[in-house]
């Protein structure tokens, strides 16, 4: 998808329209753009294609055509031309932590700064300190900036954040002091990808949290002491915001800072049509607070429902609020089986028996065993004769009763270049639950991919399109394919999608999630596990299930294993 693409075109937009120093307000509208733009989830050309563009929160006609020029050319026609004008390679300098438009065009138009490079000279020879506004202290903070950013400063798998997060979680809340601790921001909001962490905390004696915050194991910067707010980096080069929060306002503060900014504005915006103010202490009618303590008083007194963290993204969530149409969203305590895993049989670590002790140990109803197939030689995939030995093993498992749950026999199955499977029909016919995925050649240009998958998607065996965007969260990009056309497909031969529950994939993302279930395509949400350990990764397909507004009807393995076998016939 190009979505990425979009989203960075028109912040290098904004940001350049901000140096030039003109129109402010467009760049603000831009802003919000790029916050939709990427979060949106959805193939940016498909909404175009359907002239819906005007629907993504923030982008009206203007920012609309923009867009349409971009896919279109690669290009926009003013951002061409501001380039030309200031010749400033703003998204490089807009990286480095701790430097934003303000910094940009004060070096620019003073020091002639247009790079990263020059940046670092200027600093290095001591020209910044004498800006107006800056001195020497933010000068080193740039200095340091530019060095975090060579070593790969950016954001951390929500798995890795997690980790993190409660640690840190347990050891303030071992803080005599603390009353409430609550870890807000993305990480709240469960994004798949987190920048730092903002933690806040009731406590009576702030001084002393802070002196224990400041001072934890694993601390090698303190950025900024104080006695309501505190930052500090870790070893990981993670950055962490600790807030103090009195009790009376700790609900409000939980709002402000979980976010998202387009979420808050919006709220803000109802609060000031009903005559109020709404900030981080609370609510308040003229100068009397009438909501703050928690955040279900803050959403009440504005005629909302309380909205789940997860879908607090502007994307519709306030509407529902308002009419009652709030999701009931999916839980882990739902799930009753896991269609997809692999064993040292392909390559996985442990043996089939292995993992069917530890997912009988979450009192599944259900497992599927679908190890590769032989195209993936590099996973030691298996050809026709080792799956029909792996059928009968299964078979004679079933048979025997070890396990209450009932273990289903299955296959990932590799889509070829051309679009067909790498084992034989016959052989499929065969399998309870047959999973197709991309493996090879992933990066045939749209109209080849979508190809090759929609007509995998066509076998009459085919019951789950594996990871259907191929992404690797930080690492890999999704594949150039369709999914609309690949959805249409889908629908149409009672194919689900899966949401792979990797930490690393989370495929499908939020936004295709939702397009998928309003055609009324079902969702696996699998772990693809690996070995034992990454049957616990459920949860993190969970977090993206609800970002994606999922129900328990929507996906494949809430069903009982009765129902589900009915869903997956042909």
């Amino acid at each position: 998808m190009k979505n990425r693409q979009v989203s960075q075109a028109l912040k290098e937009l904004a940001l350049l329209i901000q140096i030039e120093g003109t129109e402010e307000y467009k760049a603000r509208a831009y802003f919000r753009a790029v916050r939709s733009v990427g979060s949106y989830g959805e193939d940016i050309e498909a909404v175009a294609r359907h002239g819906e563009l005007t629907n993504i929160p923030g982008v009206g006609k203007a920012i609309a055509e923009k867009i349409e020029a971009f896919l279109a050319s690669g290009s926009i026609p003013l951002l061409d031309e501001l380039r030309k004008k200031v010749p400033v390679k703003v998204m490089e300098l807009e990286a480095i932590p701790g430097v934003g438009p303000k910094t940009i065009k004060l070096i620019y138009e003073k020091l002639g700064v247009t790079d990263l490079v020059s940046l670092e000279k200027a600093a290095q020879d001591g020209l910044l300190e004498d800006l107006p506004g800056m001195g020497t202290k933010t000068q080193l903070q740039i200095i340091e900036g530019i060095e975090l950013l060579k070593a790969g400063l950016g954001r951390t798998l929500l798995a890795d954040a997690m980790e993190i997060a409660e640690s840190l979680r347990k050891r303030i809340e071992a803080h005599p002091t603390v009353n409430q601790i609550v870890i807000t921001g993305s990480f709240r909001r469960r994004r798949e990808t987190v920048r730092d962490i903002d933690i806040l905390v009731d406590a009576p004696d702030a001084v002393s949290v802070m002196e224990a915050f400041t001072n934890f194991e694993g601390v090698i910067e303190i950025i900024g002491k104080g006695d309501t707010k505190s930052s500090i980096r870790l070893e990981n080069l993670m950055q962490v915001d600790l807030r103090i929060i009195p009790t009376e306002s700790f609900g409000a503060g939980m709002q402000y800072f979980t976010g998202s900014v387009d979420h808050n504005v919006h709220l803000r915006g109802i609060a000031r049509q009903k005559g109020l103010k709404l900030n981080e202490y609370g609510l308040y009618k003229d100068e009397t607070k009438i909501a703050g303590e928690n955040e279900e008083q803050i959403y009440e007194k504005l005629g909302l429902k309380w909205i789940f963290p997860e879908l607090r993204e502007d994307r519709g969530e306030i509407e529902a609020a308002q009419n009652g149409t709030l999701p009931n969203l999916i839980s882990l305590d739902d799930i009753k089986g896991d269609l997809h895993s692999h064993t040292d049989q392909s390559d996985g670590t442990n043996t089939i028996e292995e993992m069917l002790g530890a997912a009988a140990e979450k009192g599944y109803e259900y497992f599927c065993v679908s190890d590769h197939t032989q195209s993936l030689t590099i996973a030691n995939g298996m050809d026709e004769t080792r799956l029909l030995r792996r059928i009968d093993e299964i078979d004679d498992l079933n048979a025997a009763g070890r396990w209450k749950m009932k273990i289903l026999k299955g296959a990932e199955v590799d889509i070829l270049a051309d679009g067909d499977l790498d084992i034989r029909d016959d052989v499929l016919s065969q399998l309870d639950f047959v999973t197709v995925s991309i493996h090879s050649r992933m990066k045939d240009d749209k109209k080849k991919m979508t190809g090759r998958v929609c007509h995998a998607l066509e076998n009459k065996y085919v019951h789950l399109l594996g990871h259907p965007t191929g992404r690797l969260l930080l690492k890999r990009p999704e594949f150039e394919i369709d999914l609309e056309a690949v959805f249409e497909t889908a629908k149409k031969n009672n194919v689900a999608m899966e949401l792979n529950a990797h930490p690393k994939r989370l495929d499908l993302n939020s936004g295709n999630l939702r397009a998928a279930t309003r055609l009324g395509i079902k969702i696996s949400i699998n772990t693809d596990a690996h070995r034992i350990a990454e049957l616990d990764n459920m949860q993190f397909g969970i977090y993206e299930a609800r970002r994606g507004w999922l129900e328990k009807f929507h996906v494949l393995n809430t069903y009982s294993l009765k129902d589900l076998q009915r869903l997956l016939k042909k």
